[in-house]
């Protein structure tokens, strides 16, 4: 999966969190957070799945992947 930085920042200032905030929730460094939302920087399938917990959206929402059912 690639992360969608700006989907990723959109959502998190869309529900008042601060990047420091998001990062210490997910256990990740606000430095490494920062890169993946402005896709300097790829996240794994965990990371992904914590930020989307976080953010209550689903991880397709979050990803530039299309969900399967429409390829």
């Amino acid at each position: 999966m690639t992360p969608n930085g700006a989907a990723i920042r959109a959502f998190r200032e869309m529900r008042g969190m601060s990047l420091r905030r998001l990062a210490h929730r997910i256990g990740r460094d606000p430095g490494y957070l920062s890169h993946v939302e402005r896709d300097l920087q790829g996240a794994g399938v965990e990371t992904l799945k914590r930020i989307a917990g976080e953010l209550d959206v689903p991880v397709n929402a979050i990803t530039r992947e299309k969900p399967s059912d429409q390829e």
